[in-house]
């Protein structure tokens, strides 16, 4: 089968809309027709990074109809509809090691364990999950990478309770799915923390009880007067080196004793390579610092995701503020790169 795609070539290249041939699922596959597709900041990192091998294909958030499975594969069938994301079914252990689908471009594999950013994939049946005709096939295209990442992190990795205090540093996509998943658990404050007034101010619609902008006020400075010393959670949505350094201090100090810990500070944005902490928030306060890698279940946690979305807990609608078509992808990838889109853009095809 033959299909458009947008690939990249070189690195920091812009992306080209080619034919690829896709071959019939093999054992374990799946192939699916894509009605959508999210665009992730991750992305944007990706086509910069020289260490990427090319031909390669992006995207890793979708939502689409089942066109065919391989031999093995019973937990979808033709006709389903389905999310592609990048979270396997089955947790694996450390990373994930990079395979190709058999898909080819001039007769040369291409690279990409997902892709979303076509109209046609092919893709390890790990990396599909059912999802109900009643729900959007817009929309929901979020859950597979902006919503399990920022909702996860607080649902999954700091295990949020009623009462809990939180900070999210960075309110884009995934930021935002993160203060409406603390806003759920019921958490206070939630503190939202940006560079502009217009994220600030969108992300009160999604639960943000407070705001800071980091432009004008230190923000380490603003969450503990808030707080009274800090929250239980810090996370950064972002992944720059300032905001990989300012998440801990923001959290609370604990002290002498078993279980008397302070704050958790959570890295969710990719993380640049070298960052300071002062090893006495460490050890003289017991806080702790660690990252959240899509720390979600799929099969459990997205028809939970799509639930509270039908019952207006968790507005996907509201989160997708531009639409795109395939054909457009550079101008989407470059309104994302230069700050201009509030919440999350999707592609439809």
């Amino acid at each position: 089968m033959k299909t458009k795609a947008a690939i990249q070539t070189a690195p920091n290249a812009p992306l080209e809309l080619v034919e690829l041939e896709v071959p019939d699922p093999e054992a374990g596959q799946v192939s699916i027709k894509l009605l959508s597709s999210g665009i992730c900041h991750s992305q944007l990192h990706n086509m910069e990074s020289p260490g990427m091998p090319r031909p390669m294909v992006l995207g890793h958030e979708g939502t689409g109809i089942v066109t065919g499975v391989g031999r093995g594969v019973t937990h979808v069938k033709e006709g389903d509809h389905a999310i592609v994301t990048w979270v396997p079914r089955t947790p694996i252990r450390g990373r994930q090691n990079p395979v190709t689908s058999g898909v080819t471009y001039r007769e040369e594999l291409v690279h990409g364990n997902v892709y979303t950013w076509g109209e046609d994939v092919l893709l390890s049946g790990e990396y599909v999950i059912p999802i109900s005709h009643d729900d959007p096939t817009d929309v929901s295209c979020l859950v597979g990478c902006a919503v399990l990442t920022g909702a996860g992190a607080i649902l999954n990795t700091a295990k949020v309770r009623p009462g809990d205090s939180v900070a999210v540093f960075g309110v884009g996509g995934v930021g935002l799915c993160a203060v409406g998943m603390a806003s759920i658990l019921e958490a206070y404050p939630i503190i939202a923390v940006d560079l502009k007034d217009d994220k600030l101010e969108f992300a009160k619609e999604f639960g943000a009880t407070h705001v800071v902008n980091a432009s004008r006020t230190d923000p380490v400075e603003a969450i503990q007067e808030i707080t009274n010393g800090g929250v239980d959670f810090a996370l950064d949505a972002i992944g720059l080196k300032v905001t990989n350094e300012q998440i801990l201090p923001s959290t609370r100090g604990g002290g002498p004793g078993a279980d008397n810990h302070g704050g958790m500070a959570i890295l969710i944005g990719l993380p640049g390579w070298d960052i300071t902490v002062d090893s006495r928030l460490f050890v003289s306060h017991q806080r702790q610092y660690r990252g959240s890698l899509g720390a979600t279940y799929p099969e459990k946690d997205f028809p939970m995701f799509l639930r509270w979305h039908r019952e207006g807990k968790f507005p996907l609608d509201k989160l997708v503020t531009r639409r795109y078509r395939l054909e457009d992808i550079n101008d989407a990838c470059e309104a994302l790169r230069s700050g201009e889109i509030l919440g999350r853009a999707i592609i439809e095809y």
